[in-house]
């Protein structure tokens, strides 16, 4: 799932790796998310070290008893010279990067191989401890980060090119459902307030 709304995503200011909280909306959504998760038998969940993910897989998993494991490796990708910049002032840049992000890079962002790589790794051994027979039992776990880390994992499961990345919408609060190799469902909204 895909963390809570936060102030500059209001703006459409770039986050990539800054650290900041969930807003009031954010909040909300984790709220629903909460609502939305409470017929599933989750055994653990695992977020994203930035704050936005981990405030909002706290209030998902309030009173559940769900232990909560922070993986450094499903942090947002980076996004060098743009974090903190609005996208509407970075101008024909974006909009490259926007159409083909594999091939048009911001400047000193992080590579989205790196990031496809490091992304790969977490997913692969979180469900390696969740396997039958695993170390930490097997069962439905949630991974709460980013929308940028998403779209990379949605795109090596369905065997899209990385420049495919930002065709695909994942909303704030929303719900992505793996059942590896399979996607069964990308940014669920239903549950969200308007």
């Amino acid at each position: 799932m895909r963390h809570g709304e936060t102030e500059w995503n209001a703006a459409r200011r770039f986050q990539g790796t800054s650290d900041v909280s969930i807003s009031a909306r954010g909040r909300r959504q984790a709220e629903a998310l909460a609502r939305a998760l409470r017929p599933r038998a989750l055994v653990a969940a695992y977020s994203s070290p930035l704050r936005r993910a981990r405030e909002t897989a706290e209030i998902a998993l309030a009173g559940r008893g769900v232990p909560l494991t922070v993986v450094p490796e499903l942090a947002e990708l980076g996004i060098g010279e743009w974090e903190g910049r609005l996208a509407d002032e970075l101008g024909e840049p974006y909009r490259r990067w926007a159409q083909a992000p594999l091939d048009n890079p911001p400047p000193g962002g992080e590579p989205l191989p790196a990031v496809a790589a490091r992304v790969g790794r977490a997913i692969e051994a979180i469900l390696r401890s969740h396997a039958p027979g695993g170390p930490a039992g097997a069962g439905e776990v949630l991974v709460v980060a980013h929308g940028g880390v998403i779209s990379v994992y949605a795109c090596e499961v369905l065997g899209l090119s990385l420049n495919q990345l930002w065709r695909l919408r994942v909303d704030n609060g929303s719900l992505t459902v793996v059942t590896p190799p399979r996607l069964l469902t990308i940014n669920e909204t239903g549950h969200l307030p308007p």
